[in-house]
């Protein structure tokens, strides 16, 4: 038989340190159950066990306690957020079958060592799972430990059979007792012998055996006198260490074999908890997939109507979805299957329809001819507004979530029976909230644009493409020419662990530092020898031609479309803080920031007859830092038409603007543009270069000069901790847990967080209304002209070279119109046949 047992105190702590606060849209915590959760279900993968017991400490004091006072007297209690976690997560694990052991008087790994001697008896191996190196004294012929841990959210395990521990310690497992009653235990503070670290203490302990090895052999040469003395004088903290040390193998708790066999639990428990806990992730891989919480009472059965009954139905509300290949409606408990002509019709008919997803819908109206004007509610983008943290949005994960029972069931349409209740649910919960005008009047709205610039695409010069992709290749080829030449041997400049040993080895450059796997070779430190030797800038070179050939360059060909056009996907449920992403490809990747990335911009290309217009909003984040801040300075700056980043030095550094240099224009607009995000004195002085100690003065001249600024964040902050969430001026709302948070760092980041979001996502709401705007406005010209793309504050449409100054004038309306605020709000527009041009 197999047994695992599981240290549960010292897992969850590793999870819930190891991955980043997350929350449900409701505020409770979870990262501490995710991160338990995927470490148990790595085990079980891992080690197969027959059974598994989980052990948990109990609050009670136990006998090592009673033993002595100091016992863990410096350890912090449990942070709140986790706290909070631990009855919820045993109230899963019960619900799951497994089975879970405490016992009053005896900490886990006193459960952990009985349990495994009882194994070891039976001639049964013992898998010890933990992040606690104190059980590795268990360790034996049958049993082993497996150190278990979450680095950047993923679990890991290190095995620790015998032959490890002492290939790593150089004493038996046994003996690592005796090693801590000379070294103690500053985590559980165990006193040991004050003075002895583990070096001492192994090799005294290697040479003598055990503790009382060593006082025997007291007198011996081998004990230096200065150790001598430090053992004579706390012999009796040696002594009492040992016996703090020492795991009890043989405390009352069942040892039964079949006692800790997992149980048939509460699936629909379980399933409803997770739901609950929105970790829908986990549902396949513990088995529940399918599995619906408990419903209040059987739901009628109903056989959906055949399609050709479609056309008679009256006029009223349909809920439509989509399961599997078929899309089907529902009205008051009667679902009617749709085929792609039905649903294109139904898409611009009289009916009134709430969808899930309402951009592919809008595709297919925009096929047909029509722009979907049916369609008044999307749940898919509620849910988004209402949680905008979710990794993935389904009706079956937001049922369960929002604790829907089915009206009915339908065999062919499963999912049928709920979708009312749902699109309700989500429906008065976004009133509710204040963000149902943000969802009608700029979400909804955006998705039919999104849709349209999905399928109009943009023109790409292939051929010029294909040319700079081989001059990139010649270019890597010189590279790594010149690179060879300079260090003296051909050598992958790709692997970190060759270039550290090229750099730092055969050139004897400076490390800066190391990593496990040999010297850091990152940009950062590249960046920092640039002075050391000219090969560096040769290898900053190389990675650069690297990745616009083979991110861009290559990357961009295999997108291109059947008609010469790149159609991305506008992802519209995916950035917190309310911005567009895009994939295949990424259109708001492209680099801009060097001249050579921003060449990319020339194979985007108008077609023949035709320009690209393109409007970018002028330092539209720092205008509306102006306008909600209510800094008077700062509103006037951009009011009269004023250089904000040099009328910012001027006021900093209290001198005329004509006497404000490049450099001084430059530190300021760091911190203009630094000041939303946070930015702290040590990232400052990094991108101006002076010392921290001037950047920390500089961050504290700027919010003098600027109070309005200042109380923005202080305000902001406060608010965002006492309600735990921060708004735009649109009403769009991000959840801060991180704001409650006891740990400083998680409560920094936090603040950060709120100072940015609404200014950020206040930008990313304008832009979006903008391009609702521009799209309609384009449309009831009549012009031919299309909107074809969005990057961060930049709108692009292609449009005949006759409607190209017609475009150019309403691109600049509907940008600067699209709200009215204290601060005006610029677009900048230009022309060309590239985007290279036109911007």
């Amino acid at each position: 038989m197999k047994l695992l047992v599981l240290d549960g105190n010292s897992i969850v702590n590793r999870a819930f340190y190891g991955i980043k606060l997350l929350t449900t849209k409701d505020g409770r915590y979870t990262n501490a159950i995710y991160g338990f959760m995927n470490i148990l279900l790595n085990l079980l993968k891992e080690v197969q066990p027959d059974e598994v017991a989980i052990a948990f400490d109990l609050k009670a004091p136990t006998f090592r306690h009673k033993m002595y006072d100091g016992y863990k007297a410096t350890r912090k209690g449990m942070p709140e957020e986790l706290a909070q976690q631990m009855p919820v997560l045993k109230e899963l694990l019960a619900d799951l079958g497994f089975v879970m052991v405490s016992k009053e008087g005896y900490e886990a790994d006193d459960i952990l060592g009985t349990l495994s001697a009882a194994a070891a008896a039976r001639g049964d191996e013992c898998y010890l799972a933990t992040g606690d190196r104190d059980s590795l004294q268990l360790v034996n012929d049958h049993v082993t430990v497996l150190l278990a841990a979450t680095r950047m959210g993923r679990s890991e395990t290190v095995v620790m059979d015998k032959a490890a521990v002492e290939e790593k310690y150089g004493v038996s497992p046994k003996q690592l007792i005796e090693v801590k009653s000379l070294m103690g235990d500053t985590s559980d503070n165990i006193p040991g012998v004050a003075g002895v670290g583990e070096k001492t203490a192994l090799a005294l302990i290697q040479k003598f055996g055990s503790l009382a090895g060593v006082y025997e052999n007291i007198d011996d040469s081998a004990i230096k006198p200065g150790v001598r003395t430090k053992l004579t004088t706390h012999k009796e903290d040696a002594e009492l260490s040992r016996k703090l040390a020492e795991i009890d193998c043989a405390i009352p708790v069942d040892t039964a074999p079949g006692t800790y066999k997992r149980g048939e639990g509460d699936a629909a428990a379980a399933a409803g908890l997770l739901a609950e806990l929105e970790i829908h992730s986990l549902a396949p891989r513990l088995g529940l997939d399918g599995v619906t919480p408990k419903a209040a009472a059987p739901a009628p059965e109903l056989a959906a109507v055949e399609p050709d009954v479609l056309p008679m139905i009256p006029e009223g509300r349909y809920d439509l979805a989509q399961e599997g290949e078929g899309w089907y409606a529902v009205q008051e408990n009667a679902v009617y299957p749709l085929d792609e002509a039905a649903l294109v019709r139904l898409l611009d008919s009289g009916a009134t329809l709430r969808v899930f997803d309402a951009k592919p819908l809008y595709h297919l109206a925009l096929a047909g001819g029509g722009e979907g004007e049916s369609i008044v509610f999307d749940a898919k983008l509620a849910a988004y507004l209402l949680n905008p943290a979710a990794s993935s949005y389904t009706v079956e994960n937001l049922t369960a979530e929002y604790g829907i029972q089915p009206a009915f069931r339908c065999e062919a349409a499963p999912l049928a029976g709920v979708l009312a209740g749902l699109y309700d649910a989500l429906d008065a919960k976004v009133t509710e909230v204040g963000m149902d005008r943000l969802l009608a009047e700029v979400e909804l709205p955006l998705a039919l644009v999104l849709a349209d610039m999905e399928r109009t695409g943009m023109l790409v010069d292939k051929e010029g493409l294909v040319a700079f992709g081989e001059k990139m290749k010649q270019e890597l080829e010189g590279c790594l020419a010149r690179i060879y030449e300079q260090v003296g041997y051909e050598f992958n400049v790709n692997s970190p662990k060759q270039l550290g040993e090229a750099l730092f080895v055969k050139l004897g450059l400076p490390p800066r530092k190391k990593t496990k796997s040999g010297y850091s070779t990152n940009a950062e430190t590249l960046e920092s020898l640039r002075s050391e030797h000219p090969v560096i800038d040769d290898i900053l070179q190389y990675r650069t031609y690297q990745k616009l050939n083979s991110t861009y360059v290559e990357g961009l060909l295999k997108v291109i479309g059947p008609d010469g056009r790149m159609h991305s996907t506008f992802n519209q449920t995916e950035a917190r803080t309310g911005r567009l992403s895009s994939s295949e490809p990424n259109m708001q990747n492209i680099p801009i920031r060097t001249p050579l990335g921003s060449q990319l911009r020339q194979f985007f290309v108008a077609k023949p007859g035709c320009t690209l217009v393109d409007a970018d909003y002028s330092q539209i984040e720092l205008r509306l830092l102006a306008h909600i801040s209510g800094d008077e300075s700062m509103r006037q700056a951009f009011l009269t038409g004023q250089d904000i980043h040099r009328s910012t030095a001027a006021k900093i550094y209290n001198l005329p603007p004509e006497m404000i240099t490049p450099a001084l224009r430059s530190s300021a607009k760091a911190v203009n543009f630094g000041i939303v995000y946070g930015i702290g004195a040590f990232s400052l002085s990094r991108d101006i270069n002076v010392s921290v100690k001037e950047a920390d003065q500089f961050i504290k001249n700027y919010l003098a000069t600027f109070p309005g600024v200042k109380n923005y964040m202080d305000e902001t902050i406060a608010h965002g901790t006492e309600k735990g969430y921060v708004t735009t001026l649109f009403g769009r709302r991000r959840a801060l847990p991180e704001l409650a948070s006891k740990n400083h760092n998680l409560r920094a980041l936090g603040e950060r967080m709120a100072m940015n979001t609404p200014i950020q996502g206040t930008a990313a709401d304008v832009i979006k209304l903008a391009m609702v705007k521009v799209w309609r406005r384009l449309r009831a010209e009549g012009l031919a002209a299309k909107l074809i793309l969005q990057v961060h504050d930049e709108l692009i449409v292609e449009a005949p070279e006759a409607e190209a100054e017609t475009v150019a004038r309403i691109l600049k309306e509907e940008m600067e119109g699209a709200v009215s605020y204290s601060v005006p709000l610029t677009a900048d527009v230009g022309q060309g046949k590239t985007w290279l041009e036109s911007h």
